[in-house]
């Protein structure tokens, strides 16, 4: 039986991978930070198959923590004995800059830090999979230069802009570290096609809630429409890194010195963020 994680899996796109695997006959661990939200989705999943409540598991997290992201980390490596595939679908938007207990900014730590963790972490169980698979919904495309190596948090001149492409630059950099530390893993990383509708958690201004709020009904796509790329790349992993929007392949970033700003990253989260 394949052992699915999916962060973020009590909402939108992640809920509606949650579902399917479970229908499909996977075992699911489900990371978020509502229980009810997990019982309401378990209910629909379960809708027919009761055995379905056997091969779920809820893990609360919040991946904005390091703390919480290794404590995760340290679970799964307890309870189980593989992961066939990791999809990485946490989200919560903040258009400003937020500094979270442990002293770190918020979005960096969620969209980047806690991926980090997870992927290094979880490399062993990763590794004693048949057919590994990584799915990070960080949309692919940035600049090859849009990592401010010098100030990783943006505490000068942060724009959510500059955050946003940051993260999605580090995210396909962790790619490269990910595939030297598992062979044979399948790397994706990912961005839907076009807008999805969902409750777009976070802290967002007007605009932007206005705008989601008008288009999503309008031209957004169900989540779990959008979602069925992923299920294709979970199901037949191609091995080594790519980058999709939707079920359109693109050509991979990269850099002058990807190699190199991979091992930055990852000094710098080793550094900044120790263990314990």
């Amino acid at each position: 039986m394949r052992t699915i994680v999916v962060t973020g899996g009590t909402d939108g796109m992640g809920a509606a991978l949650a579902r399917h695997f479970l229908k499909a006959g996977d075992r699911v661990v489900v990371i978020g930070r509502s229980r009810a939200k997990f019982d309401a989705l378990l209910a629909a999943a379960a809708d027919g198959d009761p055995s379905a409540t056997a091969r779920a598991e809820f893990a609360a997290a919040d991946l904005s923590s390091a703390a919480d992201s290794r404590r995760l980390v340290k679970h799964l490596r307890t309870h189980y004995e593989h992961v066939d595939a990791l999809v990485l679908a946490a989200s919560f938007i903040r258009q400003r800059r937020h500094v979270t207990s442990e002293g770190h900014e918020a979005s960096w730590v969620l969209f980047f830090v806690s991926k980090y963790l997870l992927v290094t972490g979880l490399a062993g169980l990763l590794r004693a999979a048949g057919r590994p698979v990584v799915v990070n919904t960080a949309v692919p495309g940035a600049r090859a230069d849009a990592i401010d190596f010098g100030d990783l948090e943006l505490t000068r001149g942060y724009t959510f802009a500059k955050s946003n492409a940051q993260q999605r630059r580090a995210n396909e950099l962790l790619g490269v570290l990910a595939t030297r530390g598992v062979p044979g893993l399948a790397y994706v990383t990912w961005g839907p096609a076009r807008l999805v509708r969902s409750g777009f958690a976070g802290d967002l201004g007007k605009g932007m809630k206005t705008a989601a709020a008008v288009l999503g009904p309008l031209v957004g796509q169900r989540p779990d429409d959008a979602v069925r790329p992923i299920i294709g790349f979970v199901d037949a992993p191609s091995p080594g890194r790519s980058a999709y929007r939707g079920a359109r392949k693109l050509p991979l970033t990269v850099g002058t010195d990807d190699e190199r700003d991979a091992a930055r990253l990852a000094e710098a989260v080793e550094n900044d963020f120790p263990d314990g």
